[in-house]
């Protein structure tokens, strides 16, 4: 059978156990088209319809003829909103008495006229391409540079974040983001960096007219969105493969978020104090409040599934390892990290159960044995920093599914290197891509990385080294995606890819070498890292920094369905 042929298969068993299995047996509808002022249908547009109370909504794309089905079991009063590019969002109060309920809603949309409506219905990207970049390639300020370092946490461009402000105030800021890495004093760098944000983020409605193709794809697909309450930075999300919850940790809320998909109810577990003051490691080491958050002492920031069904977790302000028992919904007692390694960051297991974490600022690879709780700490070679700050963020973790290897990527520093998990010998070579962020194996050993700086994707047999590099789609010219992480769909296959810039969630398609762009749901989006459920779901957090850049002001849980049944 070919591998076209067992990709068929394989979509073919998804459909089916999402019918069968996860569909609803009696569900409401709401259903109609979409016109403009002329007529003209609007493919693409997304039709959300929110439990205002529960925190849920779900979400359809209308088809190339403007029509859309939205099947759903959400009922009583609801709140239903059509949002399409380049028109006026459409929104109004509607009632599903029962689970049985249909409603028919035909909308008329405006389109927007003035460049000002335009301009802010447009997402931080093309906001971002207005400021005035250096334009030499061995100038520090390249928009490649500006958007490998800035964009890092946050979108820079959503209207949070673009506010017009003279350059002494945006130092501030520049002075308080480079404290984080340690720099202390101000720079004429600062300063540059300070009256490049003064003069582009000057309140001017932005000229560009980004292009959004249409694909079918969006219509066979539902998007579920489900609240985090009080959140801060819900970060990695992740689906337990025995009970199928999905585990999200939150950095700045100090937590685990734990949410039943069937019910739609997310609870939150709090992380015990475990003798950490407020500010972490980083308060016991005398760090200046200026590089603290002050309300963390843990700050979950990613975690993986052990061998005994724990959830470990990257605790990034207590430098420890987190472990969270789902059985008993409960913290267990921290590991605490030998030596110095206060920010570990992404962590990974293996296939004999070891843990594998990235460990930012001192630049190191952690490995840990659950069963003996005994930590080693693996030193990377000498950093060479490409971005703006001479710093190099050790940053994402793989596992080799060929051989067992440890795989990274060094972020600022455009490398990525390989670790012998027997001998912790480790090599290192050039990335591929500018600004190697998170990176993983799919089952077939090909590794995937993406490139946050050029807005790209990598394919890496690492078995031959053979490397190919794939641009990511461009909705306007030069104003690249910020491709944050991937993961790679168990049953079929497909890349899925975080993006921080343009409100897309992204999935590339190998066989066919192409990209599916979904637009979200809500505006500010910033996703962090995929999972996967038994269904083939891609789950994702949603939350910039700060949350209140997000529309609607919550993080959010966030699944796509990406054969959703019409």
């Amino acid at each position: 059978m070919t591998t076209r042929n067992n990709k068929a298969v394989a979509n073919a068993v998804v459909i089916s156990a999402m019918l069968f299995a996860a569909s609803p047996v009696s569900a409401g509808t709401v259903s109609g088209k979409l016109t403009s002022a002329d007529g003209d249908a609007i493919a693409g547009a997304i039709i959300r319809l929110t439990d205002v109370q529960a925190g849920i909504s779900e979400s359809v794309y209308s088809d190339a003829r403007g029509e859309y089905v939205l099947e759903t079991d959400l009922q009583g009063e609801l709140r239903l909103r059509f949002r399409a590019h380049y028109f006026a969002d459409h929104e109004e109060q509607i009632v599903l008495p029962d689970a049985s309920a249909s409603l028919g809603k035909d909308v008329r949309m405006t389109a927007l006229d003035a460049d000002r409506e335009v301009s802010e219905s447009l997402a931080a990207s093309y906001h971002f391409n207005e400021l005035p970049f250096d334009t030499g390639e061995d100038e520090p300020f390249t928009r490649d540079k500006f958007q490998l370092e800035c964009l890092s946490c946050h979108q820079l461009g959503n209207p949070f974040t673009r506010t017009v402000r003279p350059a002494e105030s945006w130092q501030q800021t520049v002075q308080r983001m480079h404290a984080y890495m340690g720099a202390m004093d101000i720079t004429e760098k600062d300063r540059r960096r300070a009256q490049i944000f003064a003069e582009g983020f000057d309140g001017k409605p932005t000229e560009m007219r980004p292009e959004f193709p249409f694909d079918d794809a969006l219509a066979h697909t539902k998007v579920y969105e489900y609240q985090l309450p009080s959140s801060g930075v819900p970060h990695d999300a992740y689906v337990h493969s025995e009970n199928g919850l999905v585990y999200t940790v939150d950095q700045f809320a100090d937590g685990m978020y734990v949410t039943n998909l069937e019910k739609g109810e997310t609870e939150f577990v709090p992380h015990p104090e475990q003798g950490m003051p407020l500010g972490g490691i980083f308060t016991v080491l005398g760090v200046p409040p200026a590089m603290n958050k002050v309300n963390v002492r843990h700050g979950p920031h990613s975690l993986a599934e052990g061998h005994d069904g724990k959830l470990y977790v990257t605790n990034s302000y207590s430098a420890s390892i987190g472990v969270f028992n789902p059985e008993t919904n409960a913290w267990e007692q921290k590991i605490p990290l030998p030596g110095n390694a206060p920010y570990p960051h992404t962590i990974r297991v293996d296939r004999k159960g070891i843990l594998w974490f990235s460990v930012v600022g001192t630049e190191q690879i952690g490995r840990l044995d659950p069963k003996s709780q005994e930590v080693t700490l693996i030193d990377l070679p000498e950093p060479r920093p490409v971005a703006i700050t001479p710093a190099v963020l050790t940053y994402g973790v793989a596992v080799s599914t060929l051989d067992g290897s440890i795989w990274y990527s060094r972020l600022w520093g455009n490398r990525i290197g390989r670790i012998d998990p027997d001998t912790l010998e480790v090599t290192e070579i050039e990335s591929p891509v500018f600004g190697p962020r998170r990176l993983r194996f799919a089952e077939d050993g090909i590794l995937w990385q993406t490139g946050y700086g050029h807005g790209e994707i990598a394919r890496i047999d690492t078995k031959t080294m053979d490397m190919k590099v794939y641009e990511m789609p461009e909705f306007a010219p030069d104003a690249r995606p910020g491709p944050y992480s991937l993961n790679i769909a168990p049953k079929t296959g497909d890349v899925w890819v975080n993006e921080t810039m343009t409100d897309h969630i992204y999935r590339f398609d190998p066989e066919q070498e192409r990209f599916i762009a979904y637009p979200a749901p809500l505006r500010g989006t910033y996703t962090r890292d995929v999972t996967f459920t038994e269904e083939g779901w891609a789950c994702m957090t949603n939350n910039p920094i700060p949350v209140q850049a997000l529309e609607e002001f919550t993080g959010v849980l966030m699944c796509l369905d990406p054969n959703y049944r019409r």
